[in-house]
């Protein structure tokens, strides 16, 4: 019986192994071979965006991540910077993912005070896109959205069948 329950709990939604996304949840995926990021609403391929990713193939961790941590005029702790300055390299949107066992305040999706970085390998780790495109992500967005970060040669549609994201 105890058996039983584990089996049904590791396959339950809400399981962060389990079975995601849910049919209609939003979902992100991130391309490191392209630099481009794609956003999944309701089974469809409903935005793609040019990204930055990191400096070196292991800076930007693969894998499948959970939004926990979206913030506004995010703060720079590196160098103190505050939000909305013009220096702050965060841009004006942080919607951070749990990679490699942080809580969202380390890896994220983000703004970029340096339009000229997006599409190249140039990051410390983090995923740069356009302001623009960070806002408007950031209020499609849900804390619990799942994150895919690879580096393949699929197409974005390809990897969403796989990963149950598209119809």
């Amino acid at each position: 019986m105890r058996l039983l329950l584990v089996i049904l709990f590791m396959a339950s939604p809400i399981w962060p192994l389990g079975s995601n996304p849910l049919p209609g949840d939003p979902f992100l995926i991130v391309n490191k071979e392209t630099n481009q990021l794609a956003y999944i609403d309701e089974g469809k391929i409903a935005g793609t965006f040019p990204a930055a990713t990191g400096k070196t193939a292991d800076l930007t961790p693969e894998g499948l991540f959970t939004v926990t941590v979206k913030a506004k005029n995010p703060y720079y702790r590196k160098k103190d910077i505050q939000g909305g300055d013009p220096g702050n390299p965060l841009g004006s949107r942080w919607i951070g993912f749990d990679a490699e066992g942080t809580d969202g305040r380390i890896y994220g999706i983000h703004g970029t005070n340096q339009p000229s970085s997006i599409g190249k390998y140039i990051s410390n780790g983090c995923i740069r896109i356009l302001n623009e495109n960070v806002e408007y992500l950031f209020d499609r967005v849900p804390a619990g959205t799942r994150v895919l970060v690879v580096k393949s040669s699929k197409t974005f549609w390809e990897l969403g069948k796989e990963y149950g994201a598209l119809k």
